[in-house]
């Protein structure tokens, strides 16, 4: 299969389906790619309670809704495919889909996501979504009055644990180091908070409990010490990792593998954008992806009109918007 498209977003999170669903309403013929389920990380989130408009629903209720009106204003869904190549070097950009064919297109926003860097413990995924947890903005309120363990020594472990300590009863923060990587100034703020205390040098061992968490085994690193800790939840803070590796030489990537952008979420070449988490940016949540990719999904149909490129052909049976 072959087939031209004004844009193919990369990506079917929050970030690439809006971008669809704006595209799409601006008769913007759009391919919406992903090499999983489409919704991205959201559709692992049991329930959502901070989306503006919607008093709490899961993670997957919003992407299917998501789903439904990128098809609605016309967008081709193609996920749990693979990418085998792309190029964005030329006025018109090429991906190359494993056993679906080659598309072209004028635009291409790349919303491709990351990952929460994990332990790699057997026990981690055990208890992930039941018990453990990468995002303590999203699954904080859920451990109200209980005993929390976080884990991690930089900024995001830091301000994250202190904002912990507005639900938990206690948060025990736990990193491999015997010093933090965070800012002086948010360390001393953590040190300050009288329900933080903190286990230096530690190794994770295990995560242990029967049907949800219980405790958290960990070892000093130098004398071998065990220690056992009671906890209802366990939030790891040990770094994010964008999909971006196969952008790598085409587009700007800071030192981390993510996506340079300017406000306008334009990245360095000509008619590339990015949006959500694989670019660069401080907060990562579900509302910040739909921003991102509303603004990358209107900039990209600004520069389709501007240069004044060839535009695809409309399907016939695009409802009239």
């Amino acid at each position: 299969m072959n087939q031209h498209y004004d844009v193919v977003v990369l990506g079917g999170g929050p970030a690439g389906l809006t971008a669809g669903i704006y595209l799409g309403r601006a008769r913007v013929k759009t391919l919406i790619v992903d090499s999983g389920s489409l919704g991205g990380q959201m559709i692992m989130t049991y329930a959502v309670a901070n989306y503006p408009g919607v008093l709490e629903a899961s993670g997957r209720d919003i992407a299917m809704t998501m789903k439904a009106q990128a098809t609605q204003f016309g967008c081709d869904l193609m996920p749990n495919v693979e990418v085998a190549r792309i190029d964005l070097s030329g006025a018109t950009k090429l991906v190359e889909i494993e056993d679906e064919g080659t598309f072209t297109a004028s635009g291409v926003i790349i919303a491709t996501g990351g990952v929460p860097r994990t332990l790699g413990l057997p026990s981690e995924a055990l208890f992930k979504g039941r018990g453990i947890s990468y995002c303590a903005t999203c699954d904080g309120d859920f451990f109200t009055g209980k005993h929390v363990v976080a884990i991690g020594g930089g900024n995001s472990a830091i301000e994250e644990s202190v904002a912990l300590a507005k639900h938990a009863a206690s948060v025990t923060v736990v990193h491999e180091f015997d010093h933090f990587q965070a800012h002086p100034f948010a360390v001393e703020e953590a040190r300050r908070n009288s329900k933080l205390r903190f286990l230096m040098e530690q190794d994770i061992r295990e995560f242990v409990g029967d049907q949800t968490l219980e405790k958290v085994i960990v070892s000093h690193k130098r004398t071998g010490e065990v220690t056992e800790i009671p906890a209802a939840g366990a939030f790891i803070f040990i770094g994010y990792v964008p999909n971006t590796a196969m952008f790598r030489g085409q587009i700007a990537l800071n030192d981390r593998g993510e996506i340079l952008t300017d406000e306008a979420m334009k990245t360095n070449v000509p008619g590339v954008f990015a949006a959500g988490d694989s670019r660069v940016k401080r907060y990562r949540q579900i509302t910040t992806a739909v921003a991102d990719g509303t603004i990358a999904a209107l900039s990209a149909t600004e520069y389709l009109r501007g240069d004044g490129q060839a535009r695809a052909a409309r399907a016939p049976t695009s409802p009239a918007r």
